[in-house]
């Protein structure tokens, strides 16, 4: 697996936030329009928070709260892991792992400015390894 920096995962990205006094309808609604799994809780610029799917689901939907009345800060995971652009994506993979969670935001001076994913990570390893997989099932056929 190539040891890709953060920055080069992140540059092309749209981040995207919501404030921590946001409700948990209005977060979910920002994650269905921008089709990602998580979001990264701001107060100003300042990263204090991650909402993900799961707290959608596990803490809001199963916890019987009222997503209209309920306000992110409620329900998001505080001071959450972060990685700097300049790690590699070998080092999210292991923060990833060793916290059990499938997203994590990038962080330069307190301020997030993406989020690396699960599928960020091996996405493109998984497409090479398929097409080489491929190639070997191609020349097992030609030698057989």
């Amino acid at each position: 697996m190539p040891n890709r920096p953060i920055r080069e995962i992140v540059r092309n990205q749209r981040v995207v936030t919501v404030p921590r006094t946001a409700s948990v309808r209005t977060a979910a609604h920002m994650m269905r329009e921008y089709r990602i799994g998580a979001l990264p809780v701001v107060d100003g610029e300042r990263l204090v928070g991650i909402f993900t799917e799961r707290d959608a689901l596990f803490r809001v939907l199963a916890g019987r709260l009222d997503p209209d009345r309920t306000q992110v800060d409620e329900v998001m995971t505080r001071d959450p892991t972060t990685i700097g652009p300049d790690r590699s994506i070998v080092d999210a993979l292991h923060y990833m792992h060793d916290g059990g969670y499938r997203h994590l935001p990038v962080v330069e001076r307190g301020r997030p400015i993406g989020m690396v994913s699960i599928r960020d990570a091996v996405g493109p390893e998984l497409a090479r390894f398929e097409h080489e997989v491929h190639d070997m099932e191609a020349i097992a056929e030609i030698l057989a």
